[in-house]
């Protein structure tokens, strides 16, 4: 006889995850929404590229913190450090410096 046992059903990806991925999704839609109604908005594909880098490599990171990181007041520190950087990094590319 055959016994089924009843497991919990843990989520794939938890909702932190799907949260930052479509944020960064969102935040590269943006830009290509603006372009179509204003000709102030004017990103080429590598520009495209570069944030998807950056957003993306920060969400990276943010996963590799969640994983490693245990202690909560170090997850929020390094998470801020994080988006801190990313930040500042995209701020500086706004401004168009080379």
């Amino acid at each position: 006889m055959m016994t089924v046992q009843a497991t919990k059903h843990v989520p794939r990806w938890p909702v932190w995850r799907i949260a930052s991925w479509s944020a960064v999704a969102m935040i590269l839609l943006l830009p290509l929404v603006a372009m179509q109604f204003t000709r102030e908005v004017d990103w080429t594909p590598l520009d495209f590229v570069a944030a998807a880098v950056l957003l993306g490599g920060g969400v990276l990171a943010l996963e590799r913190v969640m994983r490693i990181v245990r202690r909560p007041r170090m997850r929020a520190i390094a998470a801020l450090a994080i988006l801190g950087t990313v930040a500042l990094l995209w701020a500086q590319g706004a401004v168009g410096i080379v």
